[in-house]
């Protein structure tokens, strides 16, 4: 079956069912690895207690013991250092919250991502996570599940456009299983490429990837919320207090990215090896946990107590709980900050759920002390500041307000978060932590086709360079497949000596044939080409129904060069400034 030739929706329902197969066995080897490395440096080589979530076995009696609490930075220096010489060794595009370098990949680079991140990121974030680096588990699902996506485009041999499809999808269906919040997971797919826009293609095969990961997942760690149930009411009295929850948070979510990537920006003129940059982020953040231990890995089973007010469990040798309680947010941006921002790996999402789950217990204690009959407990707060900080931080208002609901089950909450985010989404302004997202589709160069027709169609090849790459007849197979790595091709026009072109060759099929064989026998005959007069948009329709990132330029049956995509991009910025400046 050819899963190219098929309508849209039997497409992607198909493809959404593979893709959630896939997310759901990735993110559940990621789950296990993750807590086997807390196991190892938690608690076995500190010995310290660590809470989790209601959702994953978490109780609301727990006692924290410190153990041997000096050895927190120790432990986050060497999961830093393991991180980084598997990152920087194998895969150095792993390093970071892997959500934005997919993200990346989406708009820039046609959906392709390179195998070896899936399972460097997935060691690589465990091991950071596991050893108390201040991180999230949602940037490392994304990244290996939108590897897994683009990997199996690849396999399947889509077209570029499906293959960003298929990153995409895995970007939402990893969250929505490793959150359990399957909605907000296909949402957040379509949301978090853009600051102020959605891809509503992907919605659909999102919506069915998220949920075929999402019953894997469960049937294996349970269904319950990660945040467990929230049983409370909805007061419409409290509306004016969850706007100004929701100015705190945006003015937070400024501070933030601008701390993030100020961090980051700092270790990248570090003139030392990258390797051991992760070990000094590492390093530092152990440090900043000896005063608040509370801001070491996700900060799940922290949220979880505050929001059920259980004060008594926070802990810190020095700072009083109730200084303790309003610093947290500042110390977890820090913290977040120097592991991941220093190239150690890791996500920036559950982080922000900690910052704005904080944010909310203070803003929340304030109200409940000038106005105790209306705020009689803080756990709204707690739960529309998860939401209202990360709607702003990452520019994501619809999805993280459909998976706080699915992780808390508070489905009574809306209107009061509706209210906050749309605060904090509109203070925050543009600033973001997913520094890869662009303003809108018009702004992303996978829909520059879409966007710019009328133009691409006046303007000819000629205004194109061309570019002599072409294999021979009597070339070996093996030559020809070293020139297509050379030029990251998945095919070649193919040319007798009188430069007559007589097809193209493929990829796919050179690789199962000898490397000594003679390429005449492989040849695609009949090709679809171009000459110099034709439009830049014949040239893309061309490239389409190839399926490559090139087409043949040809003059009386004779081979003048080839046209890549980023050759067609050129000549049309040129001719667009030639049009501005005159």
């Amino acid at each position: 079956m050819n899963l190219s030739s098929l309508p849209y929706f039997e497409k992607w329902f198909i493809l959404g069912i593979f893709l959630g197969v896939i997310a759901g066995l990735t993110a559940t080897t990621f789950y296990l690895l993750l807590h086997l490395f807390e196991d190892i440096f938690l608690f076995h080589f500190i010995g310290m207690s660590y809470p989790r979530p209601l959702g994953e076995g978490g109780t609301l009696n727990f006692i924290f013991h410190p153990g041997n609490y000096l050895l927190i930075p120790i432990s986050t220096a060497i999961g830093g250092l393991i991180s980084g010489i598997i990152v920087y060794t194998f895969a150095p595009e792993a390093e970071g919250h892997g959500t934005d370098a997919a993200i990346k990949a989406y708009h820039y680079f046609q959906g392709k991502v390179r195998w070896v991140v899936i399972p460097v990121k997935i060691i690589a974030s465990a091991i950071t996570i596991g050893s108390g680096g201040s991180a999230g588990r949602e940037g490392p699902t994304a990244q290996f599940s939108a590897g897994v996506g683009s990997v199996i485009a690849d396999l399947l041999h889509l077209s570029p456009e499906d293959r960003r499809r298929a990153l995409a999808v895995g970007i939402g269906a990893g969250i929505g299983t490793i959150f359990k919040t399957p909605i907000g997971g296909a949402i957040l797919a379509a949301e978090i490429l853009y600051r102020r826009d959605l891809e509503p293609e992907v919605i659909y095969p999102a919506l069915v990837a998220s949920a075929i990961g999402y019953t894997i997942f469960g049937s294996i760690f349970g269904f319950t919320p990660v945040f467990g149930y929230y049983t409370g009411t909805f007061d419409p009295l409290r509306l004016p207090m969850y706007a100004v929850l929701g100015l705190v948070s945006g003015l937070m979510a400024i501070l933030y990215p601008k701390t993030f990537y100020g961090v980051n920006s700092l270790f990248k003129k570090l003139r030392i090896p990258n390797h051991v940059k992760p070990a000094i982020g590492g390093l530092i953040t152990g440090l900043i946990a000896l005063l608040a231990p509370e801001i070491l890995g996700t900060g799940y089973g922290w949220i979880n107590l505050v929001e059920y007010e259980k004060f008594f469990t926070l802990y810190s040798p020095l700072i009083p709980t109730i200084i303790l309680l309003v610093i947290l947010p500042f110390l977890k941006i820090l913290g977040t900050s120097f592991s991941i921002g220093s190239g150690g790996s890791g996500g920036v999402f559950a982080p922000g759920l900690f910052i704005g789950a904080y944010i909310g217990a203070s803003v929340g204690l304030l109200f409940h002390y000038l106005f105790p009959n209306i705020v009689p407990t803080i756990a709204p707060f707690v739960i529309i500041g998860m939401m209202s900080f990360f709607a702003g931080a990452g520019k994501v208002p619809l999805s993280v307000l459909i998976m706080v609901t699915e992780m808390t089950s508070s489905l009574q909450l809306l209107p009061g978060a509706m209210i906050a985010v749309a605060i904090s989404y509109l203070v925050s302004g543009n600033n973001t932590i997913y520094i890869s997202q662009l303003p809108t589709r018009r702004d992303s160069p996978a829909h520059k086709a879409e966007y710019e027709t009328p133009l691409m169609e006046t303007v000819r090849v000629e205004k194109c360079e061309l570019r002599d790459i072409k294999a021979y007849i009597d070339d070996k197979v093996g030559k020809a497949i070293q020139i297509m790595l050379e030029n990251n091709f998945m095919s070649l026009p193919v040319v007798n000596y009188d430069n007559r072109f007589l097809g193209v060759v493929y990829l796919r099929d050179l690789e199962r044939a000898n490397s000594e064989d003679s390429l005449g026998k492989y040849i695609t005959r009949g090709s679809p080409s171009v000459s110099l007069t034709s439009t830049l948009e014949h040239a893309l329709e061309v490239m389409a129904t190839n399926k490559a990132r090139w087409v043949a330029v040809v003059d009386k049956g004779k081979l003048l060069g080839i046209v890549t995509y980023d050759g067609i991009i050129d000549a049309y910025k040129r001719e667009l400034n030639a049009i501005k400046n005159s």
